[in-house]
């Protein structure tokens, strides 16, 4: 054992690129003494704190704390503190400012890190101070997953000191513990090392679950590239178990076999793998959309998300003499959609059925009802719906006309027919039946507005857009129909234009489809506009303008947004 060793010669142990090294993460190791147990109702009396990266030292902190109350008898036995020692000593928040600053842009380490963090992040609350979104490592944890009870009889910071050989030996005081934890925390990363553990982020994902049988299996990911991806995990009869995106691929698929997973599912697909095979993409755009595609094509048992991207649900008008809105699963043209879910589609039925009178019965209007006489429906009593009592069947032309506007972009009569009807919900004072109608208008108006955004983008033959990649080179899409049809880059110092005909010359031939989408799925048109939205997204070329209406759903979004702030002062109330 070389636990004596600096970390910065560790070094030398082949540790991958992988993620951020470990040798090259800042830490800072922090420890604190206190009047009691419990945050808030007791206070900090000395904090201890030393900065390390690579095995070297960069720098301590260690102040006494006054903690605006008197030390505890058994806790002056303890820590050797007394209330005379802390009477003259900066109250925290004065102290914070500059412990803050001490840890900023480091990885936090503590022995038992829940009870130091604890009263850090109460103190930081109680004088408005935000507490840093920062990584925490605590070595009660760590040690529990590498060292057994054979080797240690205890997880004290002072048994794993004596174990490790600590050149600090602890002793309640802060910074006393906090230097015997940094050399606790070296030792202890020299194990985990020994197990495949060598970045950060491996570091914070290491469970104790995963067996020594599935850390084994992190060869499988020796042959995948460090680029981004979309990963395919295969089982014993070379079926699909798991499909998965990365930046990183070898990265990524590394963290299966040595970090913890949460679901049980994913432990138990790991130890079913045999094989990772990868599809190396050109930037993550690509991979996001070979993901959908991959879980459409395999359906893998164990992929919660997106097993079937075309499982949309979509309004159609029937084709009837007296037409009413039916929710099908295969769109046509003049559709809505696409639904998630089968009650958002018919939630919108409903609410559009009553902006514009169309009839919501799901029996045919017979002969005798075109006559002038009751259905048989009504004859006998079965049923409730607003016609069964008409003698003559309305004019629905007009309802259908104000519908197919809607879905269409030309129009929004059906809209302020809706919000017509909240309103006179509110003034009746029928504030609870308002609340809800106006949750219906609203899912209305995002699924219209969804919907144009979705039909606009596939209705582009072609459309060429690039991204800046952050390194000062582009991104590049060539997209057809809403589909993806090629994907590439332009590494910074290579002339983009050349790029651009290269891909779109050797791009997929897409022929458009029926329904609004022409063929296309809602997941992936999605997943593109999302792709288009970001900022310094540029369009290159485009086959014909590409424009969303600017009826229909495109003059409701300060609507929207009142909604929202109401919905959300209600939350708040």
């Amino acid at each position: 054992m070389n636990a004596g060793r600096p970390l910065g010669e560790r070094a030398q142990l082949a540790f991958d690129e992988l993620g951020t090294p470990l040798r090259d993460t800042t830490f800072v190791v922090f420890d604190l003494e206190t009047t009691g147990t419990r945050p808030g109702a007791n206070g900090i009396t000395e904090i201890g704190a030393v900065k390390v990266r690579g095995g070297e030292v960069l720098g301590e902190f260690g102040t006494f704390v006054n903690p605006g109350m008197p030390i505890p008898p058994q806790i002056v036995s303890l820590t050797g503190i007394t209330t005379a020692m802390v009477h003259d000593a900066p109250p925290i928040e004065h102290v914070l400012p500059a412990f803050l600053e001490f840890i900023s842009g480091a990885v936090l380490v503590a022995h038992n890190a829940a009870f130091d963090t604890g009263f850090m992040r109460a103190a930081c609350e109680a004088h408005g101070y935000p507490w840093p979104k920062t990584a925490v490592v605590c070595t009660v944890r760590l040690a529990r997953r590498v060292i057994s009870r054979q080797d240690t009889p205890s997880y004290k910071l002072s048994a794993l000191a004596a174990l490790f050989g600590a050149t600090t030996t602890p002793n309640h005081r802060a910074l006393a513990d906090a230097r015997a934890t940094v050399d606790v925390l070296h030792a202890l990363l020299e194990r985990v090392g020994g197990v495949g553990v060598h970045s950060l982020e491996e570091l914070l994902d290491y469970l104790p679950e995963v067996t020594a049988a599935q850390r084994r299996k992190r060869g499988m990911a020796a042959h995948l590239p460090e680029r981004p991806g979309v990963y395919l995990f295969r089982g014993p009869s070379e079926e699909v178990l798991y499909v998965g995106t990365a930046s990183n691929l070898r990265r990524r698929v590394r963290q299966y076999f040595t970090g913890s997973e949460s679901r049980g599912r994913i432990r138990e697909m790991v130890a079913l793998a045999e094989r990772v095979d990868a599809v190396e993409c050109a930037h993550a755009l690509e991979a996001q959309v070979r993901e959908l595609r991959l879980l459409a094509a395999h359906r893998p048992a164990y992929n919660r998300r997106s097993k079937n991207p075309r499982n949309a649900w979509w309004l159609v008008l029937t084709d009837e003499a007296f037409p009413r809105l039916s929710v099908v699963r295969l769109p046509k043209d003049g559709a809505l959609g696409p639904f998630r879910a089968r009650a958002d589609a018919h939630l919108a039925a409903d609410v559009l059925s009553g902006a514009t009178g169309l009839r919501t019965c799901t029996q045919r209007i017979p002969a005798q009802a075109a006559a002038g006489k009751p259905c048989a429906l009504a004859e006998l009593g079965r049923c409730g719906a607003p016609c069964a009592g008409w003698q003559s069947v309305p004019d629905y032309a007009p309802a259908v006309r104000s519908v197919a506007e809607l879905i269409e972009g030309r129009g929004d009569q059906p809209l302020r027919t809706a919000l017509r009807q909240l309103d006179l919900l509110a003034e009746g004072q029928h504030f609870e039946q308002a609340a809800r109608r106006r949750d219906e208008v609203v899912s209305l108006v995002r699924a219209v507005g969804r919907a144009h955004r979705l039909n606009s983008l596939a209705a582009i033959p072609e459309l060429v857009a690039a991204s800046p990649d952050g390194g000062g080179g582009w991104e590049f899409a060539v997209i057809r129909h809403g589909r993806l049809a090629s994907a590439g880059v332009a590494r910074r110092g290579v002339p983009p234009m050349p790029v651009v005909d290269a891909l779109v010359a050797a791009a997929e031939t897409v022929l458009p489809g029926p329904g609004p989408l022409f063929g296309g799925t809602g997941e992936e048109i999605g997943v593109l506009l999302r792709w288009l939205g970001r900022p310094g997204v540029r369009l290159v070329r485009s086959a014909r303008p590409w424009a969303e209406p600017a009826r229909g759903a495109g003059g409701w979004h300060a609507w929207l947004d009142r909604a929202a702030a109401a919905t959300a002062l209600e939350r708040v109330g």
